[in-house]
């Protein structure tokens, strides 16, 4: 059976466009677009039928479907020729069962989603294989496209440089100086990205961007444009396959752009649309208080939303001020009985050490969800026998700075609380077998 998708206005007037028109808005509106289905046909086959499929897919060699984004490409993209799809292999990461981190807030059931064991160390490749794919198959029908540019605050770059060196695509990526780490900042510059360090914010840098990808034939690759999000919905079907197509009670998302919390919700929409799942879960989005639009927002009751100049954060890749989807991110929080929580510099620096204790790597960004976890357990608003699910987005490797300053107590506003440093000692037998007895006496 032949599946299409197309590009439809997501504010209301349901304008459509074809998904190789270079497109952000809606000409009619203005309004946020967004990539659409034919539920219909995709009905056509049944959930079983589905879930099988996927499953003889997943991970396996046939090109490209052991990509566990193009093992779903039918509700992904199905517009880009097998030839066409730029993919790393992307998807299919850990699901982490964290039972002893669990134990310790009285939880069973807490599992981690580590969309960091990624190509580029992030859940951004999840949406850029198939932006670059899109590309890749515009270019092939003779459209003119000079590069692709991004603005980021690290992860985006670093998924986009990568993809469009793999396509032989250039990428031009725009980076606010002196805030990203320098294992995000050498990544673009490693995959021969055209890198402009700029002296402003992320949404300087977004700004700008825009203005460059409106008129010079370089194609937008942020995430108000919806092919990404089409993408990162596989993190959901993923999910739920890993859990033998069960659905999970809680998930728990760190966010800054917001793309990221309206493609989860989109992906468990699409399934229960088609018959996959029977129910939703709860979905809670936890903002940096230093970069906390929606959480401002979400204590008005979503009646009220003023964008904010970011502060700066431990979170840098949520440093975020003016969210290109907080519209969509707030109406799949309505429809997922959603709580938006903040965390500080300090809650999510020890959520993030706590955890790396069970055996995780932690990036700051996945501390703010973890912190939020703690917070909702003390407060009774999540059940301890619920099946809980943190989205941690990025890996530890790309924050080493943090964890050193961390441990050797150098961040700024956080008391850590679990510092572990080199112990430094002659090589003498008896001051070393002294020194492991008692810690191994005093061991929690």
């Amino acid at each position: 059976m032949s599946y299409k998708a197309w590009f439809q206005c997501s504010e209301g007037c349901d304008e459509r466009y074809e998904l190789n028109e270079t497109i952000y808005k809606c000409k009619k509106c203005g309004g946020l677009i967004e990539v659409r289905h034919d539920i219909e046909k995709l009905k056509h086959r049944s959930p079983e039928s589905w879930m099988r499929l996927f499953d003889e897919r997943y991970r396996r060699t046939k090109w490209p479907y052991g990509s566990s984004v193009w093992g779903k490409k039918e509700m992904v993209c199905p517009n880009v020729a097998n030839n066409n799809v730029v993919s790393l292999y992307e998807g299919g990461s850990n699901l982490f069962w964290a039972e002893r981190l669990g134990k310790t807030l009285g939880i069973e059931d807490l599992w981690i989603k580590q969309c960091g064991n990624a190509h580029t160390g992030s859940f951004k490749d999840l949406g850029m294989t198939v932006l670059v794919s899109m590309v890749k198959q515009m270019i092939s029908e003779g459209k003119e496209i000079k590069g692709v540019a991004c603005a980021s605050t690290g992860d985006t770059s670093a998924a986009l440089s990568a993809y469009c060196a793999a396509a032989g695509i250039p990428a031009i990526v725009f980076l606010p100086k002196d805030k990203v780490s320098t294992a995000q900042l050498i990544q673009p510059i490693a995959n021969g990205a055209l890198t402009l360090s700029l002296d402003t914010d992320f949404d300087g840098c977004m700004e700008i961007v825009r203005e460059i990808c409106s008129e010079n034939n370089i194609y937008l690759a942020n995430s108000m444009n919806s092919l990404r999000i089409e993408g990162q919905k596989t993190v959901s079907i993923e999910l739920v396959q890993q859990l033998d197509w069960k659905v999970p009670d809680v998930i728990i998302i760190p966010g800054g752009n917001l793309g990221n919390v309206s493609a989860l919700g989109k992906g468990f929409l699409l399934m229960k649309d088609i018959g996959i799942i029977n129910k939703l879960p709860r979905i809670v989005c936890v903002q940096a208080s230093k970069a906390n639009p929606l959480y401002q927002s979400y204590l008005k009751g979503f009646k009220e939303y003023e964008p904010i100049k970011a502060q700066k954060t431990l979170a840098s890749a949520i440093q975020i001020g003016n969210p290109v989807s907080f519209n969509k991110a707030v109406r799949i929080l309505k429809m997922f009985n959603g709580v938006v929580e903040q965390a500080t510099e300090d809650e999510l620096a020890n959520a993030a050490a706590l955890a790396d204790r069970s055996g995780l790597f932690n990036c700051p960004h996945t501390g703010v969800a973890l912190a939020a976890l703690f917070k909702l357990v003390k407060r009774n608003e999540i059940e301890k026998f619920e099946q809980i699910i943190i989205i941690s987005t990025a890996h530890g490797l790309k924050f080493t700075d943090f964890k050193i300053k961390y441990h050797e107590n150098k961040l700024k506003e956080v008391e850590p609380k679990y510092i572990n440093v080199p112990i430094e000692l002659p090589p003498k037998y008896e001051v070393v077998r002294k020194t492991i007895s008692d810690k191994l006496a005093n061991f929690v």
